[in-house]
């Protein structure tokens, strides 16, 4: 568990709660962690998600990682996810499309042999997933993904905000 700007860590990967779009938020000085990474990442990040976009079906479905260079950024790799965005009520579906966002991850990590990986708290913010109820599933997705795959990737939780902190402390301890 690390509280801080996750665009400061190095790790061989942190991800990005990424729109369905791949290609950063428009919106000037928006604070979303989608902006923040392709702010601190550079122009060559958002050229390299528009060349992978070019022949992808597109938009990109909810609950799949795609990875980048980090290029100025401290970690070596971004991997983008996009989570499902909450309009009323969580459902069992985006329950599960929030899990499969966090095992796709992994899942990718390991493919590419990466030994640490750094998690921001997928679609709470913005996209209005419940902190408390994400960070649940965020915590058991990764416990069970690492206990059944017998991965040694070493995952952090990264959090920004003081409630998102409390949560996870009490699930991690």
């Amino acid at each position: 568990l690390w509280q801080g700007d996750i665009t400061r860590l190095s790790v061989d990967a942190i991800v990005n709660a990424a729109n369905n779009q791949l290609l950063g938020c428009f919106a000037p000085n928006h604070k979303c962690i989608d902006n923040e990474i392709h702010t601190f990442a550079g122009i060559e990040l958002r050229m390299e998600c528009a060349r992978m976009t070019e022949y992808m079906d597109m938009p990109e479905k909810t609950g799949v990682a795609r990875m980048t260079y980090g290029y100025n950024l401290p970690a070596k790799h971004v991997i983008h996810t996009v989570g499902p965005i909450i309009y009323e009520a969580v459902t069992d579906k985006e329950r599960r499309e929030l899990a499969s966002c966090y095992r796709s991850c992994l899942q990718l990590a390991n493919a590419y042999n990466l030994h640490s990986i750094a998690f921001c708290c997928i679609s709470t913010g913005e996209f209005r997933f419940p902190n408390e109820e994400a960070a649940q599933i965020a915590v058991h997705t990764v416990r069970t993904y690492l206990k059944e795959s017998n991965s040694k990737i070493k995952v952090v939780f990264n959090v920004f905000k003081d409630i998102d902190y409390d949560i996870y402390d009490k699930l991690l301890s």
